[in-house]
């Protein structure tokens, strides 16, 4: 089966390469915009299965399988905090985000190319540690985390920004929950371990 990463995203690629199932990328084409007054759990959703279904491929080709995901950052009472669109953005989203719990949920889209379709998240939260203005900027000039949810690189110098943190798997916070994914890839009777060759 081939199996296809709907992303381009560098990150999201190397954690789909610690269950060393072969796979390629593609660029989904879709449009990933808020309706109004999305919950941030829809939104990951819908967003998810957008990109999937983007680069689903015609049945008349070889089997595969399609992996999607999306993540949306929110402050308690599903404040979405999107990826910036620049550095006075990113400032603003962390002093929002000082000393508070931040909820990274991370859906996932399997799309089959037998038409079965399998949505799912996860969601991993993280307390920020308080942080002044200097430290934001400096963090910011640092690791530029402009294409990151939240407007922090976990996997990066963003850790230093944390103060704690509960979830299943901290993969989620990074982009790609791989416990969920390996559950949900055992559903379609795909076994990652004897999968590997």
């Amino acid at each position: 089966m081939k199996v296809i990463l709907a992303s381009t995203s560098p990150y999201r690629a190397a954690l789909l390469e610690k269950l060393r199932l072969p796979f390629i990328q593609v660029d989904p084409d879709y449009i990933e915009e808020r309706l109004p007054a999305e919950a941030p759990a829809e939104l990951c959703r819908r967003l998810a299965e957008g990109k999937a279904r983007s680069v689903s491929r015609p049945a008349t080709v070889a089997p595969w399988l399609v992996i999607a995901s999306d993540q949306v950052a929110s402050l308690p009472g599903g404040k979405v905090l999107g990826k910036p669109s620049g550095f006075d953005a990113a400032v603003s989203q962390l002093q929002r985000c000082s000393g508070r719990w931040v909820a990274f949920e991370t859906a996932l889209c399997l799309v089959t190319s037998g038409g079965e379709c399998r949505i799912d998240a996860d969601v991993f939260e993280v307390r920020f540690r308080e942080l002044d203005e200097h430290t934001i900027r400096r963090y910011l000039e640092l690791d530029a985390p402009f294409d990151c949810a939240g407007s922090i690189r976990a996997e990066s110098l963003g850790i230093a920004l944390i103060a704690e943190s509960r979830g299943r798997d901290f993969n989620t916070l990074l982009g790609l929950p791989l416990m969920l994914l390996t559950d949900m890839l055992a559903g379609l009777g795909i076994d990652v371990i004897n999968e590997i060759k």
